[in-house]
C-alpha cells in the first residue's frame, strides 16, 4: 500500500490540513526557495511526487530520484517528463530529470555533487544492515551541502487510532524523538554536519508533549568541499540502474534558443510591418479617398537596386515596391529580441540563416502581400 494513503487513514480522526505528505513535500520547496541549490536528490522518491512538485523550482537544474521498488517509479515517472509547452516556451533554466534503481545502501557516482538530498520517510523503511551503511553512503560519500531526514514521530503514535505497532506494515522501526535525535547528532559529529531538528504536523491543543507526528531533522555541512579532499574512496564502478532520463528543452542550448529568436523576430518584424501600413494609410487617407497604393513588383523590380541602398542606410522601417525593410536595430530594440539574444552580433548570427535579409544584412526584408493574405 502506498505509504501516503496508509497514513491519511491513520490520521483522519485528526485533520491535518493540508495532508501530512503535503506539509512534509512544501517543507522541502520552502527550504528550495530559502536556499536555491541546482542539484537536489530524493532518496526513496517512491512514487516521484516530490520531484514532480520541484521541478517547477526555476533554481533546480538537475533532479534525481533514487527507489529501490522500480516498478513504484515506472508507475508515476511520465509525470517528470517535458509537455509540449515546454518546447514551445523553453526556459532559460537547463533541467535534467533522472531516477535510479538501487538501494541507499550502495555506492554509485552519480549521486555525487548534489546541493541537497532529501530522505523522506525512508529511514524508517530500511533493515539494519542498510540503516548502519546509511550514514557513510549519504553523508560520507555523497557529502552534500544539505540533507533534510523526515521520520515518524512515535510519541504521536497514541493520538492515531489503528497504528499497530507501526504507521506503515513495511517500517522496521519508530523512533520517538529522543532516539532520532541521539542517531541525528552522532551522524552530524561522525561527518562535520550541523543539525536542526523540527518537524510538522502539529499535535492537537493541550498535547503539544508529544511532538510534531513528523519529526525532521535538517543537516547542513560544516566544511568547503572544493577546500578538503576527499575523505571517502570514490568508487567509479555504477551501482544502480538507470530507468528514466528527461532533458527539458533551455535556451541555453543553441538550437532552442535560435528557434526562440526567430519566432520572436519574425513576430516583431510582423507588428512593426503593419504599424507602418497603418500609419501609411493613416497618412494618404487626408489627403484622398482610398488606401494607400503600394507599387506592384515591376515597379519596384526597375529601380529595386537603387532603392535597397537607400533605405540600408534608414534607422527607420520604409516601404519600398511590394517589401518593407525593417532595420534590424530597431528589431534589437524590442525588450524580449533583447533580452533572448544580449548582443547584436547574437541577433544576426541566429537570423541570418532563418529569414529574408537586405544585401547588406542590416535590414529584415518582409513582403507585404504575406500580411494582406
Amino acid at each position: 500500500m502506498d505509504k501516503n494513503v496508509q497514513e491519511e487513514r491513520f490520521t483522519e480522526m485528526i485533520k491535518f490540513t493540508p495532508p501530512l505528505y503535503k506539509q512534509r513535500y512544501q517543507f522541502i520547496k520552502d527550504l528550495v526557495w530559502k536556499y536555491k541549490p541546482k542539484k537536489v536528490a530524493d532518496l526513496g522518491c517512491a512514487d516521484c511526487t516530490l520531484l514532480w512538485m520541484l521541478k517547477f523550482c526555476s533554481c533546480i537544474e538537475v533532479l534525481a530520484g533514487l527507489d529501490i521498488c522500480e516498478n513504484v517509479m515506472k508507475e508515476k515517472m511520465h509525470r517528470l517528463s517535458p509537455l509540449p509547452g515546454d518546447y514551445l516556451q523553453p526556459a532559460e533554466r537547463s533541467l535534467t530529470v533522472t531516477l535510479h534503481h538501487g538501494s541507499v545502501a550502495h555506492k554509485d557516482p552519480c549521486m555525487l555533487g548534489f546541493d541537497l538530498i532529501t530522505c523522506i520517510e525512508l529511514i524508517e523503511h530500511l533493515e539494519e544492515p542498510e540503516l548502519e551503511k546509511f550514514p557513510e553512503v549519504v553523508f560520507g560519500f555523497m557529502a552534500p551541502a544539505m540533507v533534510v531526514i523526515s521520520t515518524p514521530n512515535s510519541e504521536f503514535n497514541p493520538l492515531l487510532p489503528g497504528v499497530t505497532p507501526f504507521r506503515h506494515p513495511d517500517h522496521k522501526f519508530e523512533w520517538n524523538r529522543a532516539e532520532f535525535q541521539s542517531w541525528a547528532l552522532n551522524i552530524a559529529r561522525c561527518y562535520d554536519y550541523s543539525v536542526e531538528f523540527t518537524g510538522v504536523g502539529p499535535p492537537p491543543t493541550g498535547m503539544e508533549e508529544v511532538g510534531f507526528c513528523t519529526q525532521i531533522g535538517v543537516f547542513i555541512r560544516k566544511y568547503s568541499q572544493t577546500s578538503e579532499t576527499a575523505r571517502f574512496e570514490k568508487p567509479t564502478k555504477a551501482a544502480y540502474k538507470t530507468v528514466f532520463k528527461a532533458v527539458y528543452p533551455s535556451l541555453k542550448d543553441e538550437k532552442y534558443l535560435q528557434i526562440a529568436v526567430v519566432s520572436e523576430v519574425v513576430f516583431t518584424a510582423q507588428v512593426i510591418k503593419r504599424n507602418l501600413l497603418d500609419h501609411l494609410n493613416s497618412e494618404h487617407e487626408e489627403y484622398s479617398d482610398g488606401p494607400v497604393e503600394i507599387k506592384s513588383k515591376s515597379q519596384h523590380s526597375e529601380n529595386c537596386v537603387s532603392e535597397e541602398l537607400a533605405v540600408e542606410k534608414c534607422m527607420e522601417p520604409s516601404v519600398s515596391g511590394n517589401v518593407v525593410y525593417i532595420p534590424l536595430t530597431k528589431i534589437f530594440s524590442f525588450p524580449k529580441v533583447n533580452q533572448l539574444c544580449g548582443t547584436f552580433e547574437k541577433l544576426y548570427k541566429l537570423i541570418a540563416d532563418k529569414v529574408t535579409l537586405s544585401s547588406d544584412g542590416s535590414a529584415m526584408v518582409v513582403d507585404i502581400e504575406q500580411e494582406n493574405e
